[in-house]
């Protein structure tokens, strides 16, 4: 088959195709390393360099103030402290509910199993809103803590079904091996079930990590006490506080509205997320593409 395959003499429309594809997949690349070179070089050169308007892919002078007088701000180690503390019990909570919803919902014997789908599917298209939402956070006692950040978005129903997907994939000949030598369902999800599920288990916590990372939206609504602000609240207040160079009066007086600077905090909010994804990106396309057959 494979001596048929290349032996197959390659027509017009797959050279077109093919040259389609990698044309735009260049492109998309391009795209995406040019602005990550950008910040790079801005981060690590001197503020007259980079003071003129245009691309700087490569630094030509190499200054490290940014870095300095970011790692000096005290409110960036308060942010990542925060952020730290949130992704850990973002990922616990949202991964021990996902996986509680997906594995009964994966049984076929499941009573009114198309109900419930259904019902979980609904909230992916219909929410109260913010100011609801608020006044829920607010009035069950979760405002101005971190389980205002993680509770109301405990639960990705598109990501539960992924998993649910992932788990009706697996053989049932397993599970019923088990059952017979007198495991209970509980014991089956934990030592059978888990221990299998590691490529979409990944997967679901990296998405999980860097939407807690990257989130500051929910931490500038619930959160009012400068000690508990994340990571990327501290980092938007240093992007968007002015456009001139200002002090800004703190533990240690930093000039956080330089190009540099700012360029500087987003390469130390980034870094965490650099490190983290080789060692899980080779899970992504087995994860995804098993948890997307079966609907």
């Amino acid at each position: 088959m494979t001596t048929q395959r290349k032996n197959k003499k390659r027509t017009f429309e797959d050279n077109f195709v093919d040259t389609i594809v990698y044309t735009t997949l260049i492109l998309l690349s391009v795209l995406t390393i040019i602005p990550f070179m950008q910040v790079v070089t801005v981060s690590m050169s001197p503020p007259e360099v980079v003071s003129s308007y245009g691309i700087h892919l490569f630094p030509t002078k190499f200054n490290w103030d940014g870095y300095r007088k970011i790692l000096d701000y005290q409110q960036i180690w308060i942010g990542y402290q925060n952020t730290i503390v949130r992704v850990i019990i973002g990922i616990v909570v949202s991964m021990t509910l996902m996986i509680l919803a997906a594995y009964p919902l994966s049984k076929k014997n499941l009573v009114h199993r198309k109900f419930w789908t259904i019902f979980m599917v609904f909230t992916m298209f219909f929410s109260g809103g913010l100011i609801p939402t608020y006044l829920v956070v607010k009035g069950v006692g979760l405002y101005n803590s971190v389980w205002a950040l993680v509770l109301p978005v405990a639960i990705n129903t598109f990501t539960m079904l992924i998993i649910r997907n992932y788990f009706m994939s697996l053989p049932e000949e397993i599970q019923e091996s088990a059952r017979i030598d007198g495991a209970n369902e509980f014991v089956i999800l934990m030592r059978i079930i888990l221990p299998i599920s590691i490529p979409i288990l990944a997967t679901v916590g990296l998405w999980t990590l860097v939407y807690h990372w990257n989130e500051w939206f929910n931490a500038m609504i619930y959160l009012k006490d400068s000690k508990k602000a994340v990571l990327q609240l501290v980092l938007r207040k240093i992007m968007f506080e002015g456009s001139e160079p200002q002090a800004i009066e703190a533990a240690n007086t930093i000039y956080a509205n330089t190009d540099t600077m700012k360029m500087a905090a987003l390469m130390v909010s980034l870094i965490p997320l650099l490190v983290v994804y080789p060692f899980l990106q080779k899970y992504f396309v087995k994860g995804v593409m098993i948890g997307s057959l079966k609907g």
